[in-house]
């Protein structure tokens, strides 16, 4: 089998983002102009949903005490979270003897007590909806509205790189959704699906950790693996 390292792409600059683009939770004071989040807004809705039904509503968030709110609310929902996440997550050592568990929640904890500060938080929501329709046999089951939620998510980090940006993706605060709601007043048929911390990253991009792919995938019958 060919070494996917050997095949070069069509589109090298696209598949050097796709390969280097990273969680980013460091960012600098430098601020972000209206027009690049709307830019980056523009790809994001570029993405397919089911139906092309783009379910998702973003709220853009600039407003430093809102910002400062939401960042309290963030960090006093990771102190619940962190104890955890901790207790399930296996602390696997790298060669210099430093768990990956540890850097994940070192990084994680300077955005939990830092997000406020970020100069962008984008909050993406969803509607309180469900995509599982019926007939004569039963329900029709086609999965979660999320599904055309998220690609539109992926879309606006990418073009968040495209402009020397960095974020990452955040659930943590839907553990207190009703006080982030009610800082931005979001009506009660949406629910908080995601927060980005939008602003210049301290931090370098690069190829992160991950499984290979062969690992995880079998061809035509589950666990039929090819090296």
């Amino acid at each position: 089998m060919t070494d996917p390292a050997d095949i070069t792409p069509e589109l090298p600059e696209l598949y050097d983002a796709l390969m280097t683009t990273r969680a980013m939770r460091r960012f600098s004071d430098e601020p972000v102009p209206d027009e690049v989040v709307s830019a980056i807004l523009a790809a994001a809705v570029q993405a397919p949903s089911g139906g092309n039904i783009q379910p998702y509503q973003f709220v853009v968030v600039t407003d430093a005490e809102k910002r400062a709110q939401l960042g309290e609310i963030y960090r006093t929902a990771w102190e619940r979270y962190r104890p955890a996440v901790e207790a399930v997550t296996p602390p696997a050592k790298d060669e210099a003897g430093t768990t990956g568990q540890k850097r994940n929640i070192d990084a994680s904890q300077h955005l939990a007590d830092t997000i406020g500060s970020a100069p962008v938080h984008v909050v993406v929501l969803v509607p309180r909806i469900s995509m599982t329709l019926q007939d004569d046999d039963g329900d029709l089951d086609v999965g979660s509205v999320l599904a055309s939620v998220y690609p539109a998510v992926e879309n606006l980090i990418l073009a968040a790189r495209a402009h020397g940006l960095g974020t990452t993706l955040t659930t943590v605060i839907r553990i207190y959704e009703e006080q982030a709601r009610v800082v931005l007043e979001v009506p009660d048929r949406y629910e908080i699906a995601a927060l980005l911390p939008l602003g210049h990253p301290t931090g370098r991009w690069g190829v992160a950790r991950r499984r290979p792919a062969s690992s995880i995938t079998s061809w035509n019958t589950f666990g039929e693996r090819r090296s």
